[in-house]
């Protein structure tokens, strides 16, 4: 029997054809919008109808309310009424006390305002625990800067006011009168340290390493954790939200509107301009609930990545504008020091964002290049930081803008 080796090869092509012909690509999720239900791989063309909704408000098919984040409200009202304590530190002859700012940080014994009626005096809620989940080199730091600015107040109160290179006190701003603040012997502004700082390793911490990363997102997604006792949302949900509390407390937030009077709600709308953040950031958090609340996971890890990639030009970009104004007034002691302070904060805070493009060893090496005496700072030095942190971060090219 003779074999004809042309056909050999077109029977050979026939057979590769018809096996690619029975290999389908498309989408593989059944979620998806564009689903193929015969596809053998997927090719990444998947297709989501999830809808943000326009504000943080999100209702089960009954109608309950099922988002919640009042621990992040009271500590957000916490941070407030401390920073309010610490700013009075400013005033010459006001003495603040280390016990009261180490009872606020760890709400032990301290008895709040609490003028939105949360129950925060002897609650279980506090800043201290939630420090880089309670690592004692940072809380010690905390409690450091807390017993510091409570010795320098009693100085003031004792006749020792100015504050000057080699001297703990208040400095006065000589461009605005206005301004002043009380500062270290190398010009580092407590106030600032523990502020910022703590927007940083608390509550950044909290949204991008905590909340949002595996560890609270791979949780139950269908069942209500206690309809009962009114807990109407799922853990997913739950844990979504409480990411969301620590970026603003405000369910319609929005820029240059509500939510953008403190903290990470306030410096991402002073950020929009430039960067976005405010829409960004708001945004992710809208159309990653509404895909928790969908059950589309595809989504929800996308609006993580989008949110810790616009945490991370937001701290950077404050960090940057704070460098840029310190170089700005460099010849005005009091302002150089406190924006210096503010942007030593910023940068510090990088290193608790998931995935960080500005690990902890760059923080340490960006701020051994800017030095702990801001006296003795350089305008050459600062400027070498911020082009530094701004390669990067990517925000080479907006770095003058900001």
């Amino acid at each position: 029997m003779k074999f004809s080796f042309t056909k050999v090869l077109m029977a050979t092509a026939a057979c590769a054809i018809f096996m690619t012909s029975c290999t389908r690509e498309g989408c593989t999720d059944p979620a998806a919008s564009n689903y193929v239900d015969n596809a053998d791989s997927d090719d990444g063309s998947c297709e989501y109808d999830v809808v943000a909704p326009a504000t943080y408000e999100f209702t089960d098919d009954n109608g309950n309310n099922t988002v919640s984040f009042t621990g992040q409200r009271q500590r957000l009202n916490m941070l407030s009424e401390m920073t309010s304590y610490l700013k009075s530190a400013n005033n010459p002859g006001t003495a603040i006390e280390a016990s009261t700012l180490l009872a606020m940080y760890a709400n032990d014994g301290y008895t709040w305002e609490d003028s939105e009626g949360l129950s925060m005096t002897g609650s279980s809620k506090q800043l201290k625990n939630k420090t880089v989940g309670g690592d004692s080199f940072y809380t010690d730091m905390f409690e450091g800067y807390m017993n510091g600015i409570a010795e320098a107040s009693a100085n003031t109160v004792d006749g020792v006011t100015d504050g000057a290179a080699g001297q703990a006190g208040v400095v006065l701003s000589t461009t605005n009168p206005a301004k002043q603040y009380l500062q270290d012997a190398q010009g580092q502004e407590w106030t600032q340290l523990i502020e910022k700082g703590l927007m940083g390793a608390c509550f950044m911490y909290n949204i991008s390493s905590v909340y949002l990363a595996s560890g609270k997102m791979d949780v139950d997604n269908t069942a209500a954790v206690d309809p009962a006792a009114g807990k109407y949302y799922t853990a997913m949900e739950h844990h979504w939200d409480e990411g969301y509390g620590y970026f603003t407390d405000a369910v319609d937030y929005a820029p240059g509107g509500n939510g953008t009077n403190r903290f990470w709600g306030k410096y991402a709308n002073s950020r929009e301009t430039v960067l976005g953040s405010a829409t960004k950031i708001s945004e992710a958090f809208r159309l990653g609930r509404a895909a928790i609340a969908n059950d589309v996971m595809a989504v929800r890890d996308a609006q993580i990545a989008v949110i810790n990639a616009e945490l991370e030009r937001l701290a950077a970009g404050t960090a940057i504008h704070y460098l840029n104004d310190a170089v700005s007034d460099f010849g005005d002691d009091a302002l150089r020091n406190h924006e210096l302070s503010e942007a030593k904060a910023f940068i510090q805070a990088l290193q608790f964002i998931a995935g960080t493009s500005v690990p902890t060893a760059e923080v340490e090496h960006l701020l051994e290049d800017l030095g702990e005496d801001y006296y003795n700072v350089t305008t050459a030095a600062i400027t070498e930081v911020r082009d530094e942190l701004a390669a990067l971060t990517g925000l080479t090219d907006v770095a003058d803008q900001l």
